[in-house]
């Protein structure tokens, strides 16, 4: 056996069925190995589709992602994916080729230091330069990546290292000293949560990313309470969006029920989410009134970063919700309701009635013909924003987006991943006519797979994000974000690589259209010509607090908008 082969066979024993990869020079003698694994491999058209599609396994499984690259190019193309996972949280095991050791710092043919260059977007990563440590340093990745807070690892493995005979053994045992994750919260200060909540009198429960897993104890705890819920971007789905108790999303386009209950709440427990500024805006002046605020977090770094913490638990939300649920109790909360209610009415994601097709109620059909029953991913943009407003995730593991990095692209990998996570289930990615076009060649990659995966770009012909703030901010002097004179006919484009396409114009063949992308079998691209200067609201200026929230289009009473 020789390294190649060792590297596959502890990639199988970790449980390892799929790896998205292109191959290349350096990577070649662990290709050469894979034509013989049981282990599948799907080859994608860029890297960056590879790790995105990586990623979008994770997220909708709750398993290890795998991806695998050829040294140089190959490797830097997945830098962005890497960073991508790191802030979301993902886990991640990205396995690079690199030039034999002797040539290392030489500048060899498709040489680069991927080690030092991927170091600050990694949870951890290393070059393995013994071929007999290879079982060790792959099992030590899956445990890096899948424990703790999640995130990617990267091993590189030169070429002779590959192709060197394994005399090593498979019997690891896994001992990191310096890593030890707290899974258990200290039980006075879960106390001392229950005792805060139970003097709450506007108390809100912020659920992240973090929490997904951790879906049936956070529920359970939200119930026993009857205590508000705010799940942030990343925590949509992990508890049912159509339930009475869900305020929506917070944040820069979150609701305003969400936004102001943080406002005016008195106490805050918060539980696994990071306080991103697009969640809080302006720290100076997020939850002016809240004297007590309680964060859950298995990262200590996360807790008292951004928000002043006054009961910070350590540990892991899914052990830390069900330990708060044995304790809780029902509050007393009806005035507190009567408020929230009363803005939810008069506040919903909503959208007025025009003549031209809206983004939103694309959405909207959508969600009603299939009943909330799909796993969702999105490009980076208005569409994403939309989709977060107006697709009500009942299910954790069904909203698939870039939330911290905010990368164009993922969309279409990230389906592709998610699909192959979940094959019996219907995958729709909302994509943007900019986003889209970052990594549309993985159309082959779907036509290959011929994968249950329905694509609705939503075309305003613009950067629609871009072009929102400079319409407000900038005086309406649009700067390269016009994207209508040169985009595709993106019908046609699927065409192209085998997929049916369609082109939505008339608004009044949205639900036919809607049933038949939906009953056709396979992959389906549907492009939705929607209004050129759509905007998504409610918004919060960037550097703005919950109180600057611009509820509807100040364009709306412009004659002609």
């Amino acid at each position: 056996m020789n390294g190649a082969k060792a590297i596959l066979k502890a990639l199988e024993m970790q449980g390892v069925e799929i790896i998205f990869g292109h191959p290349g020079g350096t990577i070649m003698p662990t290709y050469d190995a894979l034509y013989d694994s049981p282990i599948r491999h799907v080859l994608v058209r860029h890297e960056q589709g590879g790790i995105h599609a990586a990623t979008g396994y994770a997220r909708a499984s709750g398993r290890v992602g795998v991806v695998m690259a050829t040294s140089g190019p190959g490797a830097l193309n997945l830098v962005t994916g890497l960073q991508d996972a790191l802030m979301d949280s993902t886990p991640v095991v990205a396995i690079t080729g690199n030039v034999p050791q002797h040539l290392i710092g030489t500048d060899a043919f498709q040489e680069a230091d991927v080690v030092g260059i991927t170091q600050p977007v990694t949870k951890h990563n290393m070059q393995v330069r013994n071929v007999n440590d290879i079982p060790r340093a792959i099992a030590e990745a899956f445990y890096i990546a899948s424990t703790g807070r999640p995130g990617p690892v990267l091993l590189d493995f030169p070429k002779d290292v590959q192709l060197a005979e394994f005399t090593g053994s498979f019997d690891v045992k896994i001992d990191l000293p310096g890593y030890k994750p707290t899974y258990k919260g200290h039980p006075r200060q879960i106390e001392r949560a229950l005792e805060a909540l139970s003097r709450a009198e506007r108390p809100v429960l912020m659920i992240g990313g973090g929490a997904q897993h951790a879906s049936a104890e956070v529920t359970e705890l939200a119930l026993k309470t009857g205590l508000p819920v705010i799940p942030t971007l990343m925590g949509l789905g992990a508890f049912p969006g159509t339930h009475p108790q869900c305020l929506g999303m917070p944040g820069m386009h979150g609701s305003v029920a969400a936004n102001r209950a943080i406002q005016y709440a008195d106490t805050i427990l918060a539980i696994g989410l990071r306080f991103d500024d697009r969640v809080t805006g302006k720290i100076s002046r997020f939850a002016p009134n809240a004297h007590t605020v309680i964060h859950v977090d298995i990262d200590p770094a996360e807790i008292g970063k951004l928000v002043k913490t006054s009961i910070p638990v350590v540990g892991d939300a899914k052990w830390v919700a069900a330990e708060l649920v044995k304790g809780a109790k029902r509050l007393n909360l009806s005035k507190w309701w009567a408020q929230l209610e009363e803005w939810k009415s008069k506040y919903p994601f909503a959208w007025k009635p025009k003549p031209y097709l809206q983004s939103q109620e694309v959405i909207q059909a959508f969600w009603e013909a299939t009943g909330g029953r799909a796993i969702v991913t999105s490009g980076v943009g208005q569409h994403q924003m939309f989709v977060a407003q107006f697709f009500k995730f009942d299910r954790p593991r069904t909203w698939i987006n870039s939330g911290g990095l905010g990368t164009m692209g993922v969309g279409l990998p990230f389906a592709i991943g998610a699909a192959l996570a979940r094959p019996d289930e219907l995958v729709i990615d909302f994509d943007g006519d900019g986003s889209f076009q970052m990594t549309l060649q993985e159309l082959a990659t779907l036509k290959k797979l011929n994968l249950n995966v329905k694509i609705v770009i939503l075309n305003n012909g613009f950067l629609g994000m871009v072009r929102q703030w400079q319409d407000l901010f900038h005086a309406r002097r649009y700067s390269e974000v016009y994207l209508a004179d040169s985009n595709p006919d993106f019908a046609k484009l699927a065409e192209a690589y085998g997929i049916p396409g369609f082109t939505l114009t008339d608004k009044a063949q949205l639900q036919e259209a809607a049933r038949e992308v939906l009953t056709q079998p396979g992959p389906v691209l549907l492009e939705a010509r929607v209004h050129h200067e759509e905007g998504v609201f409610p918004m919060i200026p960037s550097g703005g607090a919950a109180e600057d929230m611009i509820i509807e289009n100040p364009r709306e009473a412009v004659a002609g908008d």
